[in-house]
């Protein structure tokens, strides 16, 4: 049979005779499947071997990655465990008859399985072993079959949130060890790393558990089994653990720190748990445990590219960041005191939280619990000979008066402002009491940001903008359709059409022209035209210009502009 699958192969073109003696040669000394050889080999894709299978055996092979939808009854149907164990999805059920897809065609313990527990006669159809296992994860959710596992554990014990207090923490203590629990909390944190995931958002309401990862800047609902809700004590327990806090305090916040490796990287998770009426609701921050900051990789056009190079060389002076939350400051700052690190320089940071590690840089953490704040911290830093500073953002009157200062005695600082663009930030420095000749007299730059989603390469297609969007770019004087780039979506991103991120910015030089509005109390709104005629691209314009490069859609520009 062998033979005859191969010369199938063959005469459609997917192997060559060369390559299949190679691989029988090599399963007469593994025992091994010649499938398994083929593909292992790269002699074949595992798409075209099982369509040749397929044909031989008179079955039907299926994409089920095209499959629109499977209905909620054949998916009641058969339990998590069987999906799971045998790598199976059921398909259709029409009557006594259940139409499963496998990727193994030989295997046949899954058939005779579901028929002896089912009671329905069980027909196979073929697909490939990961459409399997997204189309299992999509229907069943993930980490179902160990969600089952557990369940089935505590049939007859009742809802854990039933039991009293004392109870409930002894019971929890034992279960966080559980090797199911700790397989389940795995799991979620592997599907949020595979599907790129910079946070993990685990919510508890009244009658649900809401499981969230966010990708590329946006919250995408995962799927979950229904009875993992009735896990989430057991589950908060375990990443309680995990990052060191105390699982029997339940009414205050706390904040913590994990370690995990997934395959051969590491991942550091930032733990925060805050109490709600329903429990206790859970976010976690998915660092890299080694991040490469490059200032050239910010997504910067080169002239803005060659402004910061030049900006981050100069001996004293403050260098402003702005953008809300989420925007990618952190970053940015990093990137520059990487460019910055030698071992000619002493560098020190002041961050709330450290969210990496850079090697040679001394990094503090402010804590106010014990008073440690950034005010306090700057104090004791200029004693330390710092020729570059860092403070993580100017939050108050104190913090600002001491970065002033510190630059007007000969030190760069870099820092941040929760800004909506670069012209504000001066007037928000003025809000929390600065005098302007300070500002005007200290700072360098505001640099103002935002992070878009970049096009998915492998779906991307050309279309011409509408024109009610063409015109929040261009004016309503603008008649000329415009072409632009989207992706329609896809399975490497997800349907989302878009893959990854850069940066879009707003440089703000502090010339005479600009000081001098400073010292004369200007507007925002005035700053930021005279900055524009004198040669400022804005952050919608830098969106343009990458919407015209092909980078990303005028929708995601407008999502993050105002």
């Amino acid at each position: 049979m062998a033979l005859r699958v191969g010369e199938i192969l063959i005469e459609k073109g997917h192997l060559t005779p060369e390559q299949l003696e190679l691989a029988i040669e090599e399963q007469h000394k593994t025992k091994k499947m010649l499938g398994e050889i083929l593909i292992s080999r790269g002699f074949i894709s595992e798409n075209n071997f099982l369509r040749c299978i397929a044909q031989q055996q008179g079955i039907s092979f299926i994409e089920l990655k095209d499959m629109l939808r499977i209905d909620d009854h054949v998916i009641k149907t058969v339990p998590a465990k069987f999906i799971w164990h045998y790598k199976m999805m059921p398909i259709n059920i029409q009557g006594n008859v259940l139409t499963v897809a496998l990727a193994d065609p030989f295997d046949v313990w899954p058939i005779d399985d579901l028929e002896t527990h089912l009671g329905l006669r069980v027909e196979k159809v073929l697909a490939v072993s990961a459409d399997i296992s997204e189309a299992a994860r999509k229907y069943y959710g993930v980490a179902a079959d160990t969600v089952e596992k557990l369940m089935s554990q505590q049939a007859g014990t009742g809802p854990r949130q039933d039991l009293e207090r004392t109870e409930k923490i002894e019971d929890l203590e034992r279960m966080s060890a559980d090797a199911s629990v700790i397989k389940l909390v795995n799991q979620v944190y592997q599907q949020a790393i595979n599907d790129r995931a910079t946070d993990i958002h685990i919510e508890m309401f009244r009658e649900e558990l809401s499981l969230r990862y966010r990708v590329d800047g946006i919250l995408y609902e995962v799927s979950a089994p229904e009875t993992i809700k009735h896990l989430y004590p057991a589950i908060v327990s375990r990443i309680k653990v995990m990052s060191g806090l105390d699982i029997v305090e339940r009414r205050r916040p706390q904040d913590g720190r994990a370690k995990v490796r997934i395959g051969p990287k590491e991942y550091e998770l930032r733990v925060s748990v805050m109490p709600t009426i329903y429990g206790e609701n859970i976010v976690i921050r998915i660092l890299p445990a080694t991040m490469l900051f490059d200032i050239a990789s910010l997504g910067m056009q080169e002239k803005d590219l060659l402004v910061l190079e030049q900006l981050i060389e100069r001996p004293h002076g403050i260098i402003f960041v702005t953008g809300p939350t989420g925007s990618g400051k952190t970053t940015t700052l990093y990137s520059c005191l990487n460019k910055l690190n030698t071992a000619k320089r002493k560098i020190v940071t002041i961050e709330d939280p450290v969210e990496y590690e850079l090697k040679g840089i001394t990094q503090t953490q402010v804590n106010p619990k014990i008073d440690l704040t950034f005010s306090v911290i700057l104090r004791s830093m200029l004693r330390h000979d710092p020729d570059i500073m860092m403070v993580g953002e100017v939050r108050d009157r104190e913090t600002a008066d001491i970065t002033i200062q510190t630059a007007l005695t000969g030190h760069l600082v870099f820092s941040t402002l929760h800004t909506n663009d670069a012209a504000s930030g001066i007037t928000r420095l003025m809000d929390i009491g600065l005098e302007p000749y300070l500002i005007a007299s200290s700072v360098e730059v505001f640099i103002a940001q935002r992070l878009i989603r970049l096009i998915c390469n492998n779906c991307k297609e050309t279309y011409t903008i509408p024109a009610e969007i063409a015109r929040h770019f261009l004016g309503s004087e603008s008649s000329v359709k415009q072409q632009a780039c989207r992706g329609k979506g896809c399975k490497t991103c997800n349907n989302t059409g878009y893959m990854g991120r850069t940066g879009i910015y707003e440089i703000l030089l502090l010339d005479d022209q600009i000081k001098t509005l400073i010292l004369q109390k200007a507007s925002s709104t005035m700053i930021k035209e005279k900055a524009v005629e004198a040669g400022m691209r804005t952050l919608k314009q830098d969106g343009w210009a990458k919407i015209q490069a092909g980078l990303t859609t005028p929708e995601e520009v407008l999502r993050v502009v105002q």
